[in-house]
């Protein structure tokens, strides 16, 4: 079991730049994939991005267009969603959340991941 916490989060411009923090407390951190997820009103829980635990594999969602990187320090029990060129259809509740058994193919599957952060808030005015 691990606890995440998010932060980072922030009003920024369109075209504007954030770097979203998740933070672990827990032994085991290093064991899990860790995903970043959105919600945005009106909308269904979305995947943005996820890391295994070794960071040799990435994954993204297509709207991203490369604007988005996703990197982790086990060391400090945290992962980084890097966030570039930010745009106002962008704005959403971010949360991370893990997993130590999620598989490929479910990988973007908010359901398969089992510990969840509160989130934090990200605005993008136009």
């Amino acid at each position: 079991q691990v606890q995440l916490a998010e932060s980072g989060g922030g009003l920024v411009q369109a075209g504007g730049s954030l770097r979203l923090s998740c933070t672990a407390s827990g032994r085991t951190f290093r064991d899990h994939t860790i995903g970043w997820f959105r919600l945005a009103p009106g909308k269904g829980r979305e995947f943005v991005a996820g890391i295994r635990w070794n960071s040799r594999h990435t994954y993204y969602a297509d709207f991203e267009e490369g604007r988005f990187t996703i990197s982790r320090d086990n060391a400090q029990n945290a992962v980084y969603l890097q966030m570039n060129n930010l745009r106002p259809d962008d704005t959403a509740v971010y949360s991370c959340a893990a997993s130590t058994s999620v598989i490929l193919s479910n990988l973007r599957n908010h359901a398969a991941y089992k510990n969840w952060g509160q989130g934090t808030q990200v605005t993008v005015s136009s």
